[in-house]
């Protein structure tokens, strides 16, 4: 059977054309040919705004759409079935065991990623999607291959409601061809969990849901709620079906929250804190002012001004708009072997939690099953109620300034430039070999932070500053260190585990991101062509 138009250029064993098959592809198709057209429009859009950053325009809160933002009469929709109580969200890759023990893990729900904390080889991207498809149908197992443990779904039914998360707008799915060019990976993902599980999702007691990463104006977001509109009018499901929670991860959505949300209106479930891809963003969009350079990635906490003024502002526009306030990651992981460290660890999950919940936050992030019940006990011990829209935070007022004010303290080290190169190389290397979520130093890293490893590394040495010992950052100084870092390695590993290792590799795509000259504007798109699997056109 063929799709007219639509070529995969990978290999569809007999389990992945479960979902690669005609009828979805032929769904994928007319959501590419109606909508592929205005990503990148906007995505232009995203480039032309970056030219009038770098001559020194500081964004600020549109004065096109103050009437949506001093009408206080529109709300979002009521929360959805599974919905209403979020106290503690998991999240996490879709590889089959993550899938289980997430949805086993007594959180509220799973965000199951195919975006920063998945590599997004083919076989991760189908692999994934079948294994949400059995997890929806209530059938998935699994069985460790190296000691036999088996995996179920727990009988009690106290199973996490599942949302997913596509990859960004800017992705393409370069293994999915529809005449002729790749298709966005943002609708490739959506599109195929959409179209196999909507209706049995439904018939589960949930519904279609979905996490949005990485927009940057309210305008992406109209774009993905016209994609809802038309993806539910094709397969017969009354609008509103779908709900969508927003990453506000990056600094220009943040100008720009009431109007995402209006947007998305009967499709909102709400705003989350994406801290870390949203450090990152203040990075990135200010890179070329100097005014902008934060120091070490360490002193750059939740309390700062700028995330503490986001925060602030995000918990007060989705309250005043009826929909949920998420709170954001705590990376930190269990600490085996050394129960000092191991209790620092799990007080600043605590300490982290309670900020949040006292904040006003709805519910929260963790990144492994071990945190859950910590996390739940705060939020259990603060919040009587399943959420608490109804705080309003009325006594917030935020203005552009606070959102931009990096007055923060702090200092560049050496020790913080090593963690950078570190966390940046090992993060790289570990993605190259199809891993998107890797523990390092103690913590759960994803794109996001090796993001925001490299691009403190080039603003660094974009604008020659000083380490607290009067060291000038330079790109020769940077590359020498790497040099270490790398050597050092290869010492702990050994050549014959090095040499088999994608480090070399990680360390040339690092070494050119790192010198204050050539910048990508994500890791992800940089490196992807190593991890495609193109093969010879096969048409379906």
């Amino acid at each position: 059977m063929s799709v007219p138009g639509v070529t995969v250029l990978a290999p569809v064993s007999e389990a992945h054309s479960q979902i690669i098959n005609a009828e979805a592809l032929e769904f994928l198709a007319k959501l590419h040919r109606a909508f592929n057209s205005t990503r990148k429009t906007l995505l232009q859009r995203r480039i032309l705004r970056q030219q009038e950053l770098d001559r020194g325009v500081l964004p600020d809160f549109l004065p096109q759409t103050a009437h949506i933002r001093e009408d206080d009469t529109w709300r979002g929709a009521y929360p959805a079935p599974g919905l209403v109580d979020r106290r503690v969200e998991i999240t996490g890759p879709v590889d089959r065991k993550m899938v289980i023990n997430a949805l086993n893990s007594n959180a509220y729900t799973y965000m199951a990623d195919f975006e920063d904390s998945n590599a997004p080889t083919w076989e991760n991207n189908i692999d994934g999607q079948l294994n949400l498809r059995d997890a929806i149908q209530r059938t998935i197992t699994y069985t460790n291959p190296g000691n036999n443990k088996k995996y179920s779904l727990r009988a009690d039914g106290k199973i996490a409601t599942l949302i997913v998360r596509p990859r960004g707008w800017h992705l393409d799915e370069k293994h999915v061809l529809i005449d002729g060019e790749p298709v966005s990976a943002s609708i490739f993902d959506f599109a195929l969990y959409f179209f196999h599980n909507a209706k049995k999702s439904i018939e589960i007691g949930i519904g279609p849901y979905f996490y949005l990463p990485k927009m940057e104006s309210h305008l992406e977001a109209r774009l993905w709620n016209d994609i809802f509109c038309v993806a539910q009018d094709l397969i017969g499901l009354p609008r509103g079906t779908i709900r969508a929670t927003v990453l506000i991860e990056t600094i220009l959505a943040a100008f720009e929250m009431d109007e995402i949300i209006y947007e998305l209106r009967e499709h909102s479930s709400g705003l989350n804190c994406g801290r870390w891809d949203y450090i990152f963003s203040l990075i990135k969009k200010f890179r070329n002012n100097p005014n902008f350079t934060l120091p070490d990635r360490s002193d750059v906490t939740m309390t700062v001004p700028f995330m503490d003024a986001y925060v602030r502002l995000l918990i007060k526009t989705c309250h005043k708009r009826g929909v949920h306030a998420m709170g954001g990651m705590a990376a930190q992981i269990p600490i085996k072997n050394d129960p000092k460290a191991n209790q620092i660890a799990l007080d600043k999950v605590r300490a982290d939690k309670l900020r949040e919940v006292k904040a006003g936050h709805d519910g929260t992030w963790v990144a492994h099953p071990d945190l859950v019940k910590i996390a739940l006990d705060v939020f259990n011990e603060n919040l009587k109620t399943p959420n608490q829209i109804f705080v309003r935070r009325e006594d917030v007022n935020v203005s552009a300034l606070d959102l931009l004010n990096t007055n923060v303290p702090g200092n560049i080290t050496e020790n913080g430039i090593r963690s950078n190169i570190s966390v940046g190389l090992t993060y790289i290397e570990s993605w190259l070999r199809g891993l998107g979520c890797v523990p390092i130093h103690n913590l759960m890293e994803d794109a996001a932070t090796a993001e925001i490893s490299r691009s403190q590394l080039w603003q660094w040495a974009h604008h020659g500053s000083r380490t607290s010992d009067g060291k000038s950052v330079t790109g020769e100084y940077l590359l020498k260190l790497l040099d270490e870092e790398v050597a050092k390695l290869e010492k702990q590993i050994g050549p014959q585990r090095f040499g088999a290792s994608k480090y070399p590799l990680a360390k040339r795509y690092l070494a050119n991101q790192i010198t204050g000259k050539d910048y990508s504007d994500f890791i992800t798109t940089l490196l992807y062509d190593e991890i495609t699997s193109v093969q010879n056109k096969a048409r379906l």
